[in-house]
């Protein structure tokens, strides 16, 4: 897949700052309707859904570290927030690496406290957070905890199946194609009960921070 170059990075900084100064305020309106509440790295090109065949490539240097400067401040007015609820929460930042642009900020109370909490697969050989990675923001980084998982994708075992009504018989062999290829790849296995399981693929790591 081809990679497209990112150009105007004065301009996504002006972004980043207006996303940053944007999601400070928890929706505490969502909180209390559904459990949760998340902000992901709403940021042009980042947050788009590439339809030619082309990805952007991830951030980094400056741009990498603003935004991953204003996860954390969004964390900690978050958890100013949520101290005044009075109740359990959950609240962590989720960083991934490679695909830094997966990141976000995650908070939850209530029965979704639990889900969270088990929602990564975490090995049984971690490894140690490298805050030094992350050049001015080490300081800040190891002010939390993190904690190793995988940064996997998940196939169900059904996911070909027969051809779907919206395919057409070309774009089904491409997902064949696709699947078979994939499939060559090491990965582990998750049974969800008797019928169904999944293969879960291995992207990357992915840090909790709190």
């Amino acid at each position: 897949m081809k990679k497209q170059k990112i150009r105007g990075h004065k301009r996504k900084h002006r972004a980043i700052e207006r996303w940053r100064l944007g999601n400070l305020e928890l929706r505490l309106d969502l909180i209390e309707k559904y459990n949760y509440d998340y902000i992901k790295i709403f940021i042009h090109p980042w947050c788009d859904i590439s339809i030619i065949k082309s990805e952007f490539p991830e951030p980094i240097k400056k741009t990498k570290q603003l935004i991953l400067n204003g996860l954390i401040d969004i964390y900690h007015s978050w958890k100013k927030q949520l101290d005044k609820i009075g109740q359990p929460y959950y609240l962590k930042i989720w960083l991934f690496e490679p695909r830094f642009s997966k990141s976000q900020v995650v908070c939850a109370i209530g029965d979704r406290i639990d889900y969270y909490e088990n929602l990564f697969f975490k090995p049984e050989n971690g490894k140690q957070f490298q805050s030094g990675n992350y050049g001015s923001l080490k300081k800040r980084l190891d002010a939390f905890e993190w904690e190793y998982h995988l940064d996997e994708d998940h196939i169900e075992d059904d996911y070909v199946g027969e051809p779907k009504q919206y395919l057409t018989n070309n774009d089904f062999l491409e997902t064949k194609k696709w699947f078979d290829k994939t499939m060559k790849k090491p990965y582990r296995i998750t049974k969800l009960d008797d019928a169904i399981e999944y293969y879960s693929f291995k992207k990357g790591n992915l840090w909790l921070g709190e």
